[in-house]
């Protein structure tokens, strides 16, 4: 359902979004959500501050994969290199279903009475 990318594509290019829903028919559940205004919905409901350390921790975690002598561009921001608040509940739902604590994917997947698939 969810798959694991490196911080970097095959050339080089930084990638932003460590974790993947590639499950079909979960991706368009998620998409009808977004498209009926579930980003602004989930930014209501839940707490920025704790999105903002979700985001942090997310980066932290994608960063420590970086090699430190790496001189070329790097990923940036948090969940799918979102900056600040929510921008893909996909990448939110991906990163909570791989374990994350990400309080957008547990929304999310609360939403779609979903449970976190068993380690």
């Amino acid at each position: 359902m969810v798959i694991e990318n490196e911080p970097f594509l095959r050339d080089g290019t930084p990638m932003p979004t460590r974790y993947w829903l590639v499950d079909p028919e979960l991706r368009a559940e998620v998409g009808r959500l977004e498209a009926s205004g579930g980003v602004r919905e989930a930014e209501r409901h839940v707490d920025k501050a704790t999105l903002v350390e979700c985001h942090r921790r997310y980066a932290e975690a994608r960063d420590a994969l970086i090699p430190h002598d790496w001189a070329g561009p790097r990923p940036s921001g948090g969940v799918g290199g979102t900056r600040e608040g929510v921008k893909c509940l996909h990448a939110h739902l991906a990163w909570w279903m791989a374990g994350g604590d990400d309080p957008v994917g547990a929304w999310v997947a609360q939403r779609l009475e979903l449970t976190r698939p068993a380690e």
